[in-house]
């Protein structure tokens, strides 16, 4: 369970990009982040594992204190909570093997993490989790002669590896094209019906969030102006997280 209490994330300027986030997203959850650009949805997502620091409040996962957690202790916290990005953050004049077993590289000694020395039961994880996300196929292939959705399954591959709780995945589809976005989203849905793995997504395509997802956050100008499930948006919803046409 992830428990946001009265969570306020400020710039050094004063710009508040959080205000006052107050909200519980239960274990095994399918969450869709959507608002406008700006609005704070990455930034809502990036304090979970604690990219960014917040300013007040606090953020509680499985009993765990983001907000207290340092140096060996964050990282023990970090392998629980899987990270996707939109540019996919992967080595790409290597393999794909070789860019999925990287997840263990923060437990394994720095001697094999500099030779690239892993161990069978390492590479049969990334072998899997390949699998997983149907790209098995690819496995020594270079990340480089890949399509966009195949290098964001490559990326998703990677978390699962070491089998993560949670995945926060940070505007996972916005590069791809609308057969590769669904694709990938139904990757995502796939995972988190399968293997109970709490998803949250921060993403522009509200469509795509109210099919795939269960539950949405609407996020305006730092603040959740709608917590509830995806079947209940309604153009009113719609409208309080985007703002009215003439508004725009």
């Amino acid at each position: 369970m992830i428990e946001f209490s009265h969570v306020y994330m400020r710039y050094p300027s004063g710009f508040e990009a959080l205000k006052d986030i107050d909200l519980t997203i239960p274990d095994g959850s399918f969450v869709a982040i959507i608002g406008r650009s700006g609005a704070g949805k990455s930034t809502l997502i990036r304090t979970i594992n604690k990219l960014y620091d917040t300013s007040e409040g606090s953020i509680v996962v499985d009993g765990t204190k983001v907000e207290e957690l340092r140096g060996a202790s964050l990282r023990r916290f970090r392998r629980k909570v899987g990270m996707i990005f939109q540019s996919f953050n992967l080595i790409t004049r290597t393999t794909v093997l070789r860019n999925v077993l990287t997840a263990f590289v923060p437990d394994i000694p720095w001697w094999r993490a500099l030779l690239g020395v892993f161990t069978k039961q390492e590479r049969m994880a990334a072998l899997g989790s390949l699998d997983k996300v149907g790209i098995l196929d690819k496995a020594y292939v270079r990340c480089d002669q890949l399509s966009g959705g195949q290098q964001q399954r490559v990326a998703l591959a990677r978390s699962l590896t070491v089998s993560p709780q949670i995945i926060l995945a940070d505007e996972p589809v916005a590069s791809l094209d609308p057969v590769t976005a669904r694709q990938v989203m139904d990757d995502f849905r796939r995972i988190n019906q399968e293997m109970s793995i709490t998803v949250l997504i921060n993403i522009h395509h509200v469509d795509l969030a109210l099919e795939y997802c269960d539950h949405v956050l609407g996020v305006r100008a730092g603040e959740v102006v709608y917590d509830g499930p995806s079947g209940q948006v309604t153009q009113d919803v719609l409208d309080a997280i985007y703002g009215k046409k003439e508004e725009a």
